[in-house]
């Protein structure tokens, strides 16, 4: 029973982070589509002042907050498994 339920909660974990992978790559085609087009509006309507600049790095920097939370604090070493980890680890010390 006990082996059952971990491989019901890995099989949600591995779900989960398929979902997360998803909106990722979905956020980042978003991002490639929609910026060209902000960068062509500005340059041809109001090619004085770059306001795309704007567009470009705010959400450029949500994107990369969105990068980090899926792929980069795994890469760092940080994140959810490092939580579980460390519970782990003081579990075992009280014992």
């Amino acid at each position: 029973m006990e082996s059952g339920f971990t491989k019901e909660q890995r099989y949600y974990k591995a779900q989960k982070r398929v979902k997360d992978i998803k909106g990722f790559y979905t956020h980042l085609t978003v991002y490639c589509i929609i910026i060209p087009v902000i960068i062509f509006m500005n340059l041809k309507f109001e090619p004085h002042f770059h306001w795309f600049w704007f567009s470009v790095f705010g959400w450029g920097s949500g994107l990369l907050v969105h990068w980090l939370t899926v792929f980069g604090f795994r890469l760092l070493g940080i994140g959810k498994n490092w939580e579980e980890k460390k519970i782990k680890e003081f579990m075992n010390e009280n014992t």
